[in-house]
């Protein structure tokens, strides 16, 4: 696979996670993020693993858990918690600082370098992110901007251990995000039953959404999220969920009716040409590179 399908590929999950603010303040109960999460993330994961009958094997038992929990089982509840207390893609505006977040920890996990563009572009795109989805109007409640910063730093140290780990030997990125999806389904299952509990009526709206969240928001986006994570410097996927909060907008103003302004308009050609730019600076590991390829599980044997 080429470099830019791979960016291409990679980028469908974003644009797929984009539209959970939608689904969630349109169709889904109000009061369940818990309930949210685990929907979208337990039956897919398990689907997954019947699928491709892959089973984690010894150190990737405690990796896939590890990976599980933050990528899954800590970011889902806070996206839905954010999305239910903040309205319209001012949820999606802390994504925006996802980048910065990346970049700091691949330099002090990965050792990195982080190069002036780079840099640059990660903080163009924030700042892009903040000028589209904040309002002059925006109401900002803490409690869904600390959910909010929680889930993407989660996401920020599991896209960083992903890269770090690598997948191992013979084991499709199917079955490793079914492993991810599995782990935090089954964490956030009693957290679930004790906090929240099912809600008291699921119509037909509330099941479509939770259908869409759980395949494309689920299970495909995470294939390729992971697949892209593992293949491309850790920046570029980085950038790449900038995407996400401009869905977000777009799908607000198309569907709900919002206004785009001209400050919102400036941010979105800023938060493009963040994209592009550091898709362009960033350049893939070589074959040869250390244990953050697709390849290289250290001392693990593909499992039987």
């Amino acid at each position: 696979m080429n470099r830019l399908t791979l960016v291409l590929s990679t980028a469908l999950a974003p644009i797929a996670w984009g539209t959970t603010y939608l689904v969630t303040t349109d169709l889904l109960p109000a009061g369940h993020p818990l309930f949210a999460g685990l929907l979208r993330s337990l039956p897919a994961g398990l689907l997954a693993v019947l699928i491709s009958r892959r089973l984690p094997h010894g150190s990737w038992w405690w990796k896939s858990l590890a990976l599980g929990a933050l990528n899954i089982g800590a970011f889902f509840p806070l996206l839905f918690l954010a999305a239910e207390r903040l309205p319209g893609g001012v949820a999606a505006a802390v994504a925006g600082a996802q980048p910065l977040i990346v970049l700091a920890l691949g330099a002090l996990v990965l050792h990195e370098r982080i190069r002036p563009l780079t840099a640059a572009a990660a903080a163009v795109g924030a700042g892009g992110v903040a000028l589209v989805v904040l309002g002059p109007a925006a109401e900002l409640d803490l409690w869904g901007i600390l959910a909010a910063l929680g889930g993407v730093t989660a996401t920020g140290v599991g896209m960083i251990l992903t890269k770090r780990w690598g997948r191992p030997i013979g084991v499709g990125p199917v079955s490793y995000a079914g492993w991810q999806l599995s782990a935090g389904g089954l964490l956030l299952l009693p957290l679930t039953l004790i906090v929240e509990g099912v809600p008291a009526t699921i119509d037909g709206g509330a099941a479509l959404g939770y259908l869409w969240l759980a395949t494309a928001g689920g299970i495909v986006a995470y294939t390729l999220w992971f697949r892209g994570v593992q293949q491309l410097p850790v920046i570029a996927p980085g950038l790449l969920a900038l995407l996400s909060p401009i869905v977000a907008t777009v799908l607000g103003v198309l569907i709900s009716g919002e206004r785009f302004t001209p400050l919102q308009a400036t941010g979105f050609v800023l938060t493009l040409g963040a994209l592009v730019l550091g898709q362009l600076v960033s350049r893939p590991k070589p074959p040869q590179g250390r244990n953050t390829q697709v390849t290289a599980a250290p001392s693990l044997t593909a499992p039987r």
